[in-house]
């Protein structure tokens, strides 16, 4: 997909806000932003994300994944180490 840019003005605290989160999340500040936009178009078009949840077997792995990080048991790994 061809991409294009775009410029936004934001307070300085929310710029250091997204930079953190963006590094926690192991992604950039730009796909956060594209996340968010295409959850609104989702949104919008009407394609919510409860269809892929009906899903019974996701719903447990996601649940039981949720589960495993909340108490720790999940082992992070750099993203050199995995690629």
């Amino acid at each position: 997909m061809r991409k294009g840019k775009i410029n936004i003005t934001l307070d300085k605290d929310l710029i250091e806000y997204a930079k953190i989160y963006a590094q926690k999340q192991r992604t950039s500040v730009s796909g956060i932003f594209a996340q968010f936009i295409l959850n609104l178009r989702r949104t919008a078009e009407k394609e919510p994300i409860e269809i892929i949840l009906a899903d019974p077997d996701f719903r447990e792995n996601l649940l039981e994944t949720i589960s495993k990080i909340k108490s720790g048991k999940v082992k992070w790994s750099k993203y050199e180490e995995v690629f």
